[in-house]
């Protein structure tokens, strides 16, 4: 995988597990607000961010610990 450098590409591989229902008004709020995070972080930094999400740790989750939910 490449790394990811446009915001929209970002937020689209980030979303993707979740299958919003494409249009609706909180699939464009959470667009809305990660634009503005992704684009904020972006602004502050000196070098264009590029994140490689091929590189990224695994998270496992104990599940008895936090609840089957």
């Amino acid at each position: 995988m490449e790394p990811l450098t446009r915001t929209e590409s970002i937020i689209d591989f980030c979303l993707a597990p979740l299958a919003l229902d494409s249009g609706t008004e909180a699939e464009r709020e959470v667009r809305r607000r990660l634009t503005h995070v992704l684009r904020t972080y972006q602004s502050k930094t000196a070098t264009p961010v590029a994140v490689d999400f091929s590189s990224m740790p695994s998270q496992v989750i104990n599940e008895a610990a936090h609840g089957y939910e």
